[in-house]
Formats: structure tokens, C-alpha cells, sequence
């Protein structure tokens, strides 16, 4: 399923995605209440996939962050034969702990502007994803707000700001206590336009009419409307 043939490209900019091994089970369990694990697990691979192949279009150093830490999961990340990206585990502990490490290690080996991404906002606009390295020349903070009160990407230049420590993960206050942290230490900060996570039914269906709209400019994304077609009607 995964299609990434892009050559890595060097540069100050480091792109991250933040990915789980598609367990039955063990991911999109708000979506596996109404479709069942099988079939949840096979959307999330396939949102994987989509996040994986489209990001590869943007210019920078790209590595994939996979969840859990383990050899069983390097080794189908590594099957997946994904050109382009480098693959690093996940640190242990919460989102915040994860997330700070991530932009530690990143900062630490010489990036200058760093993003992170999740896998739940497979159609995110490329242009967000690339005006966010933009925002990063004059902003110390660019942060991608979600419709749920979280965000669909962080990103920092120079140093991992000060907001992964005792957040309100999951909820819904996410964002503004984001925002109040970065306020609050007077950190400069860019927004970018607003995107929807898909964690419910009801935000799979968003998503498929949205493809159903702009899945021709995008070969990736016609591949993830095909995909996602064919697992609920499966």
C-alpha cells in the first residue's frame, strides 16, 4: 500500500510523522466502536500510507517516529520499503514525553525548524504543511489548530518549546492550553488554518466526501478514497 519513491532532501527543515503499527485492537478505537477493530486497523494503514506518500512531496529531512517501540514494528515499517524517510522509534511515556523527545533528538542532531505531524488528518493541505516551515523563519512556534480543540501539527525552530509538559492530552482544551503556555513564556507563535482529525464515524464520512471532491488533484488521495471505499463495503 505504501508508494513513497521521493528522494530524501537535505536542508535545515526536518519533517516528522508521529505513526502506530495498525494493531487491530490498538488504534482508531473511537472508529473500531462502529466498524469493528478489523476494519479500523485497515483505514488507519491506509491514512498511514496516504500521510506518508504525500508528505514525501515536501522539501526537507523526513523521518517517521513509529509507534510502539519495538522490533515487530520497525520490521513492518521497514516491509513497507518507504523511500525517503528515516525511521526512529518513539520514546516512552505520554503524548507530551514523546513529542518533547522527538524535538530534542531533532534539534540535537542540527535541524534549525522542525515539524511534527500525526496520521489522523490524511488530507491536510500540503500548502498548511509548507507554509508552517514558512511561519517558522519569523515565529519561534507554528501550531495547525483541529476542529476537536487540538492541532493536526507542531512545529518549532532553534529549541523544543516549553508546552509538552502537563498538557490536557485527549481533551479538548489542547490548543488554548497550548497557546496560553506559549503566551504566558512569550514565545512568538504562527496559526495555521483550521483542519478536522478523523476519530469518529461521522469524521470518516467528512473525509470521504471530501475526497470524493479534491482526490483528482492528488493520486495519493484517490488511492486513500479507493482504499477506504473498499474497507467499509467490504
Amino acid at each position: 500500500m505504501f508508494d513513497s519513491s521521493s528522494a530524501p532532501h537535505e536542508s535545515d527543515n526536518h519533517l516528522g510523522i508521529f505513526a502506530k503499527y495498525w494493531a487491530p485492537g490498538k488504534v482508531k478505537t473511537r472508529l473500531a466502536s462502529s466498524l469493528g477493530d478489523r476494519k479500523a486497523a485497515q483505514i488507519y494503514e491506509s491514512f498511514v500510507a496516504a500521510t506518508i506518500a504525500r508528505l514525501s512531496a515536501i522539501e526537507s529531512r523526513r523521518t517517521i517516529a513509529y509507534a510502539p517501540p519495538d522490533a515487530e514494528t520497525l520490521a513492518e515499517f521497514e516491509a513497507a520499503n518507504i523511500a525517503g524517510w528515516s525511521l526512529i522509534p518513539q520514546a516512552e511515556g505520554d503524548l507530551g514525553t514523546r513529542m518533547k523527545s522527538y524535538f530534542d533528538q531533532q534539534f540535537a542532531a542540527g535541524a534549525k525548524r522542525v515539524l511534527l505531524l500525526g496520521t489522523d488528518s490524511p488530507n491536510v493541505p500540503l500548502v498548511e504543511v509548507q507554509e508552517a516551515f514558512e511561519h517558522l523563519k519569523t515565529s519561534d512556534v507554528v501550531l495547525g489548530p483541529t476542529s476537536d480543540g487540538g492541532y493536526y501539527l507542531v512545529g518549532a525552530t532553534g529549541h523544543t518549546p516549553p508546552i509538552f509538559d502537563g498538557m490536557p492530552w485527549s481533551t479538548s482544551e489542547v490548543f488554548a492550553a497550548t497557546v496560553a503556555r506559549l503566551r504566558e513564556a512569550g514565545i512568538s507563535y504562527a496559526q495555521l488554518d483550521p483542519w478536522y482529525d478523523v476519530d469518529e464515524l461521522f469524521d470518516l464520512h467528512q473525509l470521504i466526501e471530501d475526497l470524493r471532491d479534491d482526490h483528482k488533484d492528488e493520486p495519493s488521495l484517490e488511492v486513500l478514497l479507493r482504499h477506504v471505499l473498499e474497507v467499509i463495503e467490504a
